[in-house]
C-alpha cells in the first residue's frame, strides 16, 4: 500500500506539470500554437503523468476526478481531502511560477491560461452557456476516464485515451470557456490575476463537481455489469 504522502506528492506533481505546461502554453505560445497545439499541450501532460504517478496516486490532478472516485467509493473520504489539498497546491505553485516568469520580461501579467466566458473571451458566450459547456465536457473527460479505467486489460493505453480525451475536449472548449474540466486548474491561475479570472471562478469550480456527478450515474446506469 502506497503511504499517503506519497500520493499526496504525486498528486501536487501531476497537477502542477499540468497547470504549468497547459496553461503555460496558453498564456505564453498561444498565438503560435493555436487551440489545436493548447490543447495538446493538456493532453500531453496528463499521458506523461500518467505513466509517472499512475502507479502511486491513479493520477487524478484533478478534484473532480478525486470526487468521482469518492462517490464509488474508490477514494477514502481522507484521502479525497488529501487529494484535493495536493492538486490546488500544485496548480497554485504552478501558475506562481508562470506568473513569474511572465512578469520577469516587464509586460503586465493579463494571461495566464485563465477560465472565464462573456464579452472579449473567446466568442462571447454567457455565464449559463458557459455552465452548461463545462459540464458537458466534464461529462465526456470523466465517462471516458471511468471506462477506460474499468479493466485492468486496459492498462497500457489508459493514460494515452485519456489524454486524448482532454485533448478533443479541449478543441472545442478553448474557444468557449478556455476548458477547465478542472478545478484546480482554473483555480491557480484565477487567485493570482483576481479580477474577472476570480469572480468567474464559481462556474469552474461547480460544473465540473456536477459534469463529474452526472458521468459517475450515467456509468453506473449504462455500464454497470462491464465496471463489475
Amino acid at each position: 500500500m502506497v503511504a499517503p504522502v506519497k500520493k499526496y506528492s504525486a498528486e501536487f506533481i501531476g497537477t502542477f506539470v499540468l497547470v504549468l505546461f497547459g496553461c503555460g502554453s496558453a498564456a505564453t505560445a498561444g498565438g503560435e500554437l493555436g487551440y489545436l497545439g493548447i490543447a495538446f499541450a493538456f493532453g500531453l501532460a496528463i499521458v506523461a503523468m500518467a505513466y509517472v504517478i499512475g502507479p502511486i496516486s491513479g493520477c487524478h490532478i484533478n478534484p473532480a476526478v478525486s470526487f468521482v472516485m469518492l462517490l464509488s467509493r474508490k477514494l477514502s473520504g481522507r484521502d479525497f481531502a488529501g487529494y484535493v489539498i495536493s492538486q490546488s497546491a500544485g496548480a497554485i505553485v504552478a501558475s506562481m511560477l508562470l506568473y513569474a516568469i511572465v512578469d520577469s520580461t516587464g509586460v503586465r501579467v493579463v494571461n495566464l491560461g485563465q477560465n472565464g466566458y462573456g464579452a472579449g473571451y473567446g466568442i462571447g458566450i454567457p455565464a449559463g452557456m458557459a455552465f452548461l459547456v463545462e459540464v458537458v465536457l466534464t461529462f465526456v473527460f470523466i465517462y471516458v476516464i471511468l471506462g477506460i479505467t474499468s479493466s485492468t486489460s486496459h492498462a497500457q493505453i489508459t493514460g494515452v485515451v485519456i489524454g486524448l480525451t482532454l485533448v478533443f475536449v479541449h478543441i472545442l472548449g478553448i474557444g468557449l470557456t478556455g476548458t477547465s474540466v478542472n478545478p484546480a486548474r482554473s483555480l491557480g491561475p484565477a487567485l493570482l490575476l483576481g479580477g474577472q479570472a476570480l469572480s468567474q471562478l464559481w462556474v469552474f469550480l461547480a460544473a465540473p463537481l456536477l459534469g463529474g456527478l452526472l458521468a459517475a450515474i450515467a456509468f453506473r446506469r449504462l455500464n454497470v455489469e462491464k465496471a463489475k
